[in-house]
């Protein structure tokens, strides 16, 4: 077998092979032998169909059967000779597939980076530090408690945080406009839900009562025909409905699985549950700014298109499925989420890989399969069954290898960590846990 490689751009390599002619026609002729004792053709006995009519009637199909397979085994053979690692699957060009002549071809693909890994030593990271007070806990239970609360009517001007029943009518210079209109719509004040001025304007009102609201629509608003446009609503409240919370009885308690120890035992294994979210909160935080602190400083790493695609592919799909989508749905998913959405996201994704890859080979890491039980006894200790899960995820090798790579991946972090400069910065709890960008805002 011949080969060459050509280095055209970047990470992008061309590969151009020769394969013997006997190779590819020593395969068709064993196939076509094997075949030929099963073939029942008229004219012939069983097996005894002569090689001459197998190759009239058989021979093409045989032969482009063949070249295909000899093209791919051929191609993962020239790339271990030439100690190439590619980067997602070639674009395969035949430059000569006639019979009796060397099969020969062109492969085009892009290889792996090399990547160097930076010295990182002495990056900031700043590390959120809160406890979980019983103010925290009271501010959960409560929350707790209006999940299986009932809403009651109330002869009262509406707060903020109290349910109506509101009839509306919008209109645009004196005409109603598409959306604008609707009836015995309940709307909770407070969740924001409608355009700027809409809520607080009914907060005061009384079941009975009407009000013509003067509102802008927000210059950002999905609408062109809205945006930024002054609008009137005629605004009739029908019903005004507090939020009675659920009494912390036995029955709630059930509700969230404690079963005995009352309202002791519940409020233990609430504070446990948010510790347990706290800790999480913090080290997801400290993770991603080393995250963020890896990708700075291996700016100039290139990255294959291939890989970049894939990526995209896998968010695009994530994202169509985390909003309802199901799989052999016939869409266009390229129109509907379109790759610009995730390519960003993608690329950040991408390099971060390569170069924890090569952070994993360097520290000479391997997941701990300690840690890596922990892990999933910690994850199994959220459900009633912690047994069945764990059983679960080491009978699951797709899920064990997942979880295998966080490990590997918060090890990568804790070695980081090392040689970080860490400052710690109080805070509450609900900081604490908010999102990153939540907080920021």
């Amino acid at each position: 077998m011949q080969v060459s490689i050509e280095t055209t751009s970047g990470l992008e390599r061309r590969l151009t092979v020769g394969v013997p002619a006997a190779r590819v026609d020593s395969e068709v002729d064993e196939r076509l032998k094997k075949a030929a004792k099963n073939v029942k053709m008229p004219g012939f006995r069983p097996g005894k169909v002569p090689m001459k009519v197998m190759r009239q009637r058989f021979g093409a199909g045989v032969r482009q059967e063949v070249l295909g397979e000899v093209m791919s085994q051929s191609f993962q053979e020239a790339v271990v000779q030439e100690n190439l690692r590619p980067a997602g699957q070639p674009s395969i060009e035949p430059k000569s597939l006639d019979a009796g002549k060397d099969l020969e071809y062109i492969a085009t693909f892009e290889v792996f980076p090399e990547v160097e890994v930076a010295d990182m030593e002495g990056f900031a990271v700043e590390k959120p530090v809160a406890e979980v007070t019983d103010e925290d806990v009271d501010n959960i239970i409560e929350v707790f408690r209006k999940q299986q609360g009932e809403w009651q009517a109330v002869e009262r001007a509406a707060v903020e945080g109290d349910r109506v029943n509101i009839s509306y009518v919008g209109t645009k210079d004196g005409e109603a406009f598409e959306g604008g209109s609707a009836e015995d719509s309940e709307l909770e004040l407070g969740s924001g839900r409608m355009i700027p001025g809409f809520e607080d304007g009914i907060v005061g009102m009384q079941a009975g009562d009407e009000k013509t609201l003067e509102l802008t629509f927000p210059d950002e608003y999905h609408n062109e025909d809205l945006k930024g446009a002054a609008v009137e609503f005629k605004v009739t409240v029908n019903t005004v409905e507090e939020m009675v919370p659920a009494a912390l009885n036995e029955e709630l308690f059930e509700k969230y699985g404690v079963e005995e120890g009352g309202e002791e035992q519940f409020r233990k294994e609430v504070a446990e549950n948010m510790a347990r979210e706290l800790k999480n909160a913090v080290d997801a935080k400290v993770k991603q700014q080393v995250m963020d602190a890896v990708i700075a400083a291996h700016e100039n790493v290139d990255i294959p298109r291939a890989l970049i695609a894939q990526e995209v592919d896998a968010l695009r799909n994530q994202m169509f499925q985390q909003f309802g989508g199901a799989a052999g749905q016939d869409l266009d998913l390229k129109s509907l989420l379109p790759d610009d959405m995730f390519t960003e996201n993608a690329e950040k994704r991408v390099k971060l890989g390569l170069v924890l890859s090569e952070l994993i080979k360097k520290l000479e890491l391997k997941a701990e399969a300690e840690r890596v039980r922990a892990t999933i006894e910690e994850m199994a200790s959220t459900y009633q069954e912690p047994e069945e899960v764990i059983n679960w995820y080491y009978s699951n090798q797709e899920q064990l290898a997942s979880v295998e790579s966080k490990v590997l991946e918060d090890q990568v972090v804790e070695k980081l960590l090392e040689g970080a400069k860490i400052a710690e910065k109080a805070c509450s709890y609900q900081e604490a846990i908010a999102p990153a960008e939540q907080e920021d805002a």
